[in-house]
C-alpha cells in the first residue's frame, strides 16, 4: 500500500498540488480557528463575569435585607432557607433567570463555631474551599468548577462568592451560574467554523486544479497526442498568464516541428522512390550487360589467361550486384508497405537445413565449423519460409564474416507461444551501443573489413523488416572477444504478438537456464571444438562433403 502511495503521489501533480494547497490552508485555518475560538471564549466569560458580579451585588443586597427583617425566634437553617427563597423566587416562574447573568441557584454558609456545627442552605458540597477562603478573608471572588447532579445540571459552572453585612456576621453567600448556554453557543460557532472552513478548502481545492493542475494536464493529453503522430494539436490559449505564454510557447514548437517532420517525410519518400525507380530502370540494362557476360565466359576457355580471368570477375561482379539490385528492390518494398507474408505451416527446422546448406561453402572456405543444435522432434509454426530462410541465411553469413573460422551454433527452441533462432559467433564481437546499430542499412563496424560472404550491406536491414512481418523480433548481442550473438522470435501462430523468447539471448544465461555451470568458449559439451554454448546433442555440419539433398542433420 505504501509503495502504491508513494507511486501515485511521484505520478500525480494534481494529488500533490491539491494536498499541499489544502495542508497549508488546514494550518492556517486550525491557527485562525484556535485564535478565535479563544476570543470568543474570552468574551463569553467576561460578559458572563461581569453579569455574574452585578447580581451578586442585588443578591448580596437582598440577602441582608431579608435577614435583617427576619424573626430572630427562628433557626439560623430556617431563615438561611428563608433568604435564599427569596432569591429562588425572583423570576416570573419561580425561576432563576435575572437577565444577563441567566439562572442561578444560591447557596448560604454559615461557618461552625466553637459547638456550633455549620449551616447552610443550598448545595454547599459544590463551593470549592479554595473559593470559600478567599470568601472568608472578605473578598469577592470567582472560579470556575465542575459539577456533577444527578437530580439537576451536571456540567461547568461559574460561582462567585461574597461576604454579606448582616446580622450574621460570618454568613457566606454563592451563586453558582451553569455555563451550558455557553457552552451551546461554543459549539455552535466551532461547528460553524468547521462548515465553513470545508467549503472554504473544496473552493481553494476547485481553483487550484482548475487554474493549475487542469491545464497542464490537458497540456500533457495534446502532447502525447502531438507525439502520437497528430500533428496537427494545439494547446489553447487563453489570457496573457504563464500558462497562457507556455501554450503559445508549445504552439510554436509543434508547428516547427510539424513543418520538419513534414519536410523529413518528403525527403523520405523521395529517397524511396528514387531507390525503387533507380533499381527498376537498372534492371533492363542489368540482364543485357548478363547476357553479354554469361557469353564472354562461356567462350573463355578460348581466351587469353589475363581475358579469362577478367570474364571471371566479370561474372562475379554481376552476381554480386544483381543481389544488391535484388535486396534494393526488397528492401524498397518494404518501406512502401507492400510486402507480403506468404505463410504456412510447417516444421521450421527445414528452413534451418536449408540456410545451413546455402552457406555451407562459406564455412568450408573459412574453415568454420557449423554446430546445429535442434530439437528431434517437429517444430510447427505459421511462417513465410522464404523469409526465414532468408534471415537465418543472412544471420549465418555474418557470423561467417565476422567469426574469425570460429565454430558457429545455431540453435533452436519453442515453446507453445513462440519459436526462437539463436546464431553465436565467437568472432570480434561487438562494442556497447553496436548492438542496435548493426542493423542498419549499410552500416559495417569496420569498414575496412573484407565480406567473404559478397553481402550488400542490407542484409540484416532486410532481415529485421521480415521478422517484423512476422510480429516477431530480430535481437542483437555482443561484447569484444566474445562474439556475437543474434536472436530471431517468431509467434507460432500468425498474427500473435511474441512474449518471452524460449531461449536466452546473452551466452552466459543458456547454462542459468539448463543449470549447468559457465563454460569457455572453446568447450565443446559434446566432445571437441563449439560455438561456446552449445547444448548436448548438438550435431557438427560435415563442410567436405555436400550433396544436393544434404541439410544439416541433428
Amino acid at each position: 500500500m505504501s509503495s502504491r502511495l508513494a507511486h501515485t503521489w511521484r505520478r500525480s501533480l494534481q494529488l500533490r498540488v491539491v494536498v499541499s494547497t489544502l495542508t497549508l490552508s488546514l494550518i492556517v485555518m486550525l491557527v485562525l480557528g484556535v485564535v478565535l475560538i479563544s476570543q470568543i471564549t474570552d468574551r463569553l466569560l467576561e460578559v458572563k463575569i461581569d453579569a455574574a458580579t452585578e447580581e451578586m451585588d442585588r443578591s448580596r443586597a437582598l440577602v441582608e435585607g431579608q435577614l435583617a427583617g427576619a424573626d430572630d425566634s427562628g433557626s439560623l437553617a430556617v431563615r438561611l432557607d428563608g433568604a435564599a427563597a427569596t432569591l429562588t423566587s425572583r423570576g416570573s416562574d419561580g425561576g432563576q433567570d435575572t437577565g444577563v447573568a441567566g439562572t442561578f441557584d444560591p447557596v448560604l454558609i454559615v461557618p461552625g463555631d466553637g459547638p456550633r456545627a455549620p449551616t447552610a442552605s443550598g448545595p454547599a458540597e459544590q463551593i470549592p474551599q479554595n473559593l470559600r477562603a478567599f470568601v472568608q478573608n472578605g473578598q469577592v471572588a470567582y472560579q470556575f468548577a465542575t459539577v456533577s447532579n444527578p437530580n439537576g445540571y451536571t456540567g461547568p459552572v461559574l460561582i462567585i462568592g461574597s461576604p454579606t453585612d448582616s446580622a450574621i456576621s460570618t454568613l457566606e453567600l454563592y451563586l453558582v451560574f451553569p455555563l451550558g448556554g455557553e457552552e451551546r453557543t461554543l459549539a455552535l460557532v466551532r461547528g460553524t467554523l468547521v462548515v465553513g472552513a470545508g467549503v472554504l478548502l473544496a473552493a481553494i481545492s476547485m481553483i487550484v486544479a482548475r487554474q493549475v493542475v487542469l491545464p497542464i494536464r490537458s497540456a500533457s493529453r495534446i502532447a502525447v497526442r502531438f507525439a502520437d503522430g497528430r500533428l496537427k494539436e494545439r494547446m489553447p490559449v487563453r489570457g496573457e498568464d504563464d500558462m497562457a505564454r507556455l501554450a503559445m510557447s508549445f504552439n510554436e514548437m509543434a508547428e516547427s516541428l510539424s513543418r520538419q517532420i513534414t519536410q523529413l517525410e518528403e525527403y523520405g519518400n523521395l529517397q524511396k522512390r528514387f531507390t525503387s525507380d533507380v533499381s527498376h530502370e537498372l534492371r533492363t540494362p542489368l540482364t543485357t550487360v548478363r547476357m553479354a557476360a554469361d557469353l564472354i565466359h562461356d567462350g573463355s576457355d578460348e581466351l587469353d589467361p589475363s581475358l579469362k580471368r577478367a570474364s571471371e570477375l566479370l561474372v562475379a561482379e554481376l552476381d554480386r550486384f544483381e543481389g544488391l539490385l535484388g535486396d534494393l528492390l526488397e528492401i524498397s518494398r518494404h518501406d512502401a508497405g507492400v510486402a507480403e507474408l506468404a505463410s504456412e505451416r510447417l516444421d521450421v527446422r527445414m528452413c534451418a537445413r536449408a540456410a545451413v546448406s546455402t552457406v555451407r561453402h562459406l564455412a568450408r572456405e573459412t574453415s568454420t565449423e557449423l554446430i546445429v543444435d535442434m530439437p528431434s522432434e517437429p517444430v510447427e509454426a505459421d511462417v513465410d519460409p522464404r523469409r526465414v530462410e532468408r534471415i537465418l541465411r543472412n544471420l549465418l553469413a555474418n557470423a561467417i564474416d565476422h567469426g574469425e573460422g570460429k565454430p558457429i551454433l545455431l540453435r533452436l527452441r519453442a515453446d507453445d507461444n513462440a519459436v526462437a533462432f539463436v546464431v553465436r559467433d565467437q568472432g570480434i564481437g561487438l562494442r556497447p551501443g553496436e548492438e542496435k546499430l548493426v542493423f542498419n542499412r549499410f552500416w559495417r563496424s569496420d569498414p575496412s573489413r573484407v565480406r567473404r560472404s559478397g553481402g550488400t550491406g542490407l542484409g540484416l536491414a532486410i532481415s529485421v523488416e521480415d521478422a517484423n512481418l512476422h510480429n516477431g523480433k530480430l535481437e542483437a548481442w555482443g561484447e569484444p572477444g566474445r562474439g556475437a550473438s543474434f536472436r530471431l522470435t517468431l509467434p507460432r501462430e500468425r498474427g500473435r504478438k511474441v512474449g518471452r523468447s524460449p531461449v536466452p539471448l546473452v551466452p552466459g544465461a543458456v547454462h542459468a537456464a539448463q543449470g549447468q555451470p559457465p563454460q569457455s568458449p572453446g568447450h565443446d559439451p559434446a566432445g571437441g571444438s563449439s560455438a561456446g554454448d552449445s547444448a548436448d546433442g548438438a550435431a557438427r555440419v560435415d563442410n567436405s562433403t555436400p550433396s544436393p539433398s544434404e541439410g544439416a542433420s541433428t
